[in-house]
């Protein structure tokens, strides 16, 4: 953590071009927190700062998200050594292959948002108003921030929720400080706490770009899935399903799925960040271009990630199913539709209006995730419902018989999200926390594999990433909280 820390006390935004007046806000750790936020109109740029720092590469602008779908089962390679390999392989190692960017990057977006909740605070018990929104939007990310981070370090919340998640730090540290690790309890406690905090004092209003209210209820649905708390999700996502924000109607329709790839902020849309070809776009190196059929419109994309056999079967349940529309041919064949294109917009690189096919914003929250929520939800409580939210989205495979109340049932449900959510980053958080078994299909590309087995539960110590050697050898506390098999 140190180097954290001391990164973040020489600039507070790194690479915040999204608002170059940014870098006048006095960094947190220069002094008193106070200076960096004096009015509202700070508070913003240090929102927009935020916002810019969770679309990194490290983050939502393309590994988090891969890292979610490549170690599910859902997406293979075709070819080693193209790059990140280490996801599909599990090659992880704290020396090598640690990925210790998520680490690295997350606290230090977490480190921002802790600067601003100060700043605002002191300016607040000094008398300033205005600030409401921002302190709400900060604490929502930062429970998102969280979230990702033991989902990523920790196991799941029951398999053990006693053992180490990540540090729980929630006001900005001096350098010299060395925390360790929290429980997973107690970063889901810190998670619902910041949602709670957050959630009155959010906008119920439609803020593209930005946390709202409905992100912060949708997020709470979620982690509350993940806690097998299925009444709170319940309750949460049918909050959502029942506003005047989010009607039946805002769901994409059959004939508009396809396209609704290629707009920003669709009427599904409850969080999605924002990416311009001028900021925050990494072109060939982007998640749609990581996606992407090798050689598409240029020979920098490599082909590095496409759909696996086993999804393929399971879309090929229906032909007519529109999800077919977001898949295109990949390298193996003229007849294998295995490369994904939401993140280029479309099969013909629409993008999303913004002149750019790799500049599409990133989904983050979409309502049929939370129908599907609430169908998992409430299959222990109510199964005609179920039955009835799962079809809201089954609908998408028209050639299925509808769910009824005797026969949805939790795969079914899964293999919905599966279908719908690719490319979005859930399957593996899913099967993790639902204690499935992955299966991965090495065979497509004939990949040999010595770092784990074809199968694997997350009894697999692989499947919680180490603590990198650099993260210990500045916080050595951290050394014993290793993650076992390490």
């Amino acid at each position: 953590m140190k180097k954290i820390i001391i990164l973040f006390t020489g600039l507070i935004m790194l690479g915040a071009s999204s608002c170059s007046d940014f870098l006048d806000v006095k960094p947190t750790n220069s002094g008193d927190s106070k200076e960096s936020v004096k009015t509202p109109a700070d508070a913003q740029v240090m929102i927009n700062g935020l916002m810019r720092n969770m679309i990194s590469s490290d983050y939502y602008g393309r590994n988090f998200v891969l890292y979610g779908d490549v170690k599910g089962g859902d997406l293979t390679i075709y070819s080693q050594g193209r790059g990140l390999d280490g996801l599909y392989t599990f090659n992880h190692l704290p020396s090598t292959g640690s990925n210790s960017g998520f680490w690295s990057q997350i606290y230090y977006s977490i480190l921002q948002a802790n600067s601003l909740l100060d700043g605002i605070k002191k300016q607040e018990a000094a008398g300033v108003s205005g600030f409401d929104s921002y302190k709400g939007q900060a604490l929502t990310a930062r429970a998102l921030m969280y979230f990702d981070l033991v989902r990523l370090y920790g196991k799941a919340y029951d398999d053990d929720k006693t053992s180490y998640g990540v540090p729980n730090i929630t006001e900005p540290l001096d350098a010299a400080a060395q925390p360790l690790r929290a429980t997973v309890e107690q970063n889901y406690a810190q998670i619902l706490a910041d949602l709670k905090a957050g959630a009155p004092l959010l906008s119920k209003a439609k803020t593209p770009g930005y946390i709202n209210y409905w992100t912060n209820i949708a997020l709470q649905a979620r982690v509350y899935l993940y806690m097998k708390d299925y009444t709170n999700a319940l309750k949460y996502a049918e909050e959502i399903i029942t506003s005047t924000v989010y009607p039946a109607s805002a769901l994409y329709s059959n004939s508009n799925w396809v396209s609704s790839w290629a707009s920003q902020s669709g009427s599904e849309s409850i969080f999605e960040l924002v990416i311009t070809p001028t900021e925050g776009d990494l072109t060939s190196s982007s998640l749609g271009s990581y996606l992407r059929r090798k050689g598409h419109n240029t020979s920098t994309v490599l082909g590095w990630f496409m759909a696996s056999d086993y999804y393929l079967n399971l879309l090929k349940q229906d032909p007519t199913d529109v999800r077919w529309g977001i898949l295109a041919a990949d390298e193996s064949s003229s007849t294998r539709l295995g490369a994904v294109y939401k993140y280029s917009g479309s099969t013909t690189l629409a993008g999303d209006g913004k002149g750019n096919a790799s500049a599409v914003n990133i989904k983050v929250i979409r309502l049929s995730e939370i129908y599907l929520i609430a169908a998992e939800a409430a299959l222990s409580i109510d199964k005609a419902k179920a039955a009835s939210y799962l079809n809201a989205i089954r609908k998408r495979s028209p050639a299925l018989v509808p769910a009824t109340a005797l026969t949805v049932n939790l795969d079914m449900i899964l293999d919905e999200r599966r279908k719908e959510l690719i490319g979005e980053g859930h399957i593996f958080f899913d099967m993790i926390r639902l204690n499935k078994t992955i299966t991965f299909n090495d065979e497509f590309g004939a990949i040999a594999v010595t770092t784990r087995p074809k199968n694997i539960t997350r009894a697999f110590y692989r499947t919680r990433l180490p603590i990198s050697n650099a993260e210990i050898n500045a916080n050595p506390g951290l050394k014993p909280q290793q993650n076992s098999g390490y």
